[in-house]
């Protein structure tokens, strides 16, 4: 799949790094004029880092870790994700349970020297789709530049 972020070296998401993550994905939407929620998750797609905004929507402390959990299971985007479970496409019919598959989860790649993994995703809610979708590669972003 298109727009993979992937890092050599770094393999896992810590705690520190995924308090930045969270953060620079508040100030994206603080630029953005949104109020979301952000998850940072692992490998495993366990829950690290949470924010919530003031104001963001009820359905953020669900959707986002949900996006962030789908982004690292299913090794994509969940903006590209979503066209799959169309029906004909490669994913019809997955749908519910945690996979959260609207725009806005990204996954986190790194290389172990065996091949590219995924060791982590981001989720953001609350915006439009290009709002979240926005917030969550702004949070990728301290994943490539850390």
């Amino acid at each position: 799949m298109g727009g993979r972020i992937m890092i050599r070296g770094k393999r896992s998401v810590n705690l520190e790094l995924a308090l930045r993550m969270t953060e620079a994905a508040v100030k994206q939407a603080m630029r953005e004029g949104a109020a979301v929620s952000v998850a940072v998750v692992d490998g495993g797609g366990h829950l690290v880092s949470f924010q919530r905004m003031e104001g963001a929507d009820i359905a953020g402390p669900v959707l986002a870790p949900g996006k962030a959990y789908t982004s690292v299971a299913l090794r994509g985007s969940t903006a590209e994700l979503a066209g799959l479970t169309a029906r004909g496409g490669e994913l019809q019919g997955l749908a519910g349970g945690r996979f959260t598959l609207l725009g806005g989860g990204v996954p986190l790649w790194s290389d172990y020297g065996e091949g590219e993994r995924v060791v982590g995703g981001v989720g953001v809610s609350g915006g439009t789709v290009a709002q979240d979708v926005s917030c969550a590669e702004a949070a990728a972003l301290v994943w490539r530049t850390r």
